[in-house]
């Protein structure tokens, strides 16, 4: 059965919309696991415009369930990466000015930096997860670098404009899940998932978790954390 990992970012984002000290992400980290959530992820950027390195740290101490660390693959996020020892690390793609991350990791382009860091990580106890657009040269070349998870990228399945768009995507998914599971990488999935198109995607078999933020957030200003997350929790879970 699929775990779901909540994404506290934007909890943070509402805080530096003040500049303030609330809401405090690590609380609502809280409030998410005595839910039922089964983990808390966060993306640690470079120019820190959500999380801070005060959160990190504090989740790190609080967090009972599972800690996933989203990070661009610099030294400088190594550094921090372990210093803190996450659960786990996704590593992804990241530009100055981008309000969300805009697509998986290429590679290719990529590779020595990747393979370098990899094992960096591995070696310190810490899981390494890449964030991949669903491609076979992306899955075959997470394989090739010996990543523990890859994390398969949702958005054209979830920014479909139409019932054929939608199923050509979801298709599409589902055969580079059945690749992945099938090379031995566990399988994550994320990016723009929410109530309404979670339900056929959770049906997909072999994916090991769900990481979803934005909606649960966005959900939770109307009727609260605790149901946000069993309403997303059933759904991902009932349907699988």
């Amino acid at each position: 059965m699929p775990k779901l990992s909540v994404n506290v970012d934007h909890v943070a984002t509402l805080r530096e919309a003040r500049k303030s000290i609330e809401p405090d992400p690590v609380a609502v980290a809280v409030m998410v696991e005595l839910a039922g959530a089964d983990g808390i992820t966060i993306h640690l950027r470079q120019d820190r415009r959500h999380i801070k390195d005060r959160d990190l740290r504090i989740l790190r101490e609080v967090v009972k369930t599972s800690l996933s660390l989203e990070m661009a693959a610099t030294s400088e996020m190594l550094e921090k990466a372990l210093e803190v020892k996450p659960d786990k690390v996704t590593l992804v793609p990241e530009r100055e000015g981008e309000l969300t991350t805009e697509g998986g990791l290429n590679i290719q382009d990529n590779f020595d930096n990747l393979s370098s860091i990899i094992p960096q990580l591995q070696i310190n106890g810490i899981l390494v997860s890449l964030f991949v657009n669903p491609e076979i040269d992306s899955i075959k070349a997470s394989a090739k670098l010996k990543t523990d998870f890859i994390e398969i990228n949702t958005t054209k399945y979830t920014e479909a404009k139409n019932l054929g768009e939608k199923i050509e995507e979801l298709e599409k998914i589902e055969r580079m899940v059945e690749l992945a599971y099938r090379l031995n990488l566990g399988i994550n999935a994320g990016h723009g998932l929410n109530y309404k198109n979670v339900v056929d995607i959770a049906k997909i078999k072999h994916i090991d978790e769900f990481s979803i933020g934005h909606s649960i957030v966005a959900r939770a200003v109307i009727v609260g954390f605790e149901r946000a997350v069993k309403e997303m929790l059933e759904l991902v879970k009932i349907n699988a």
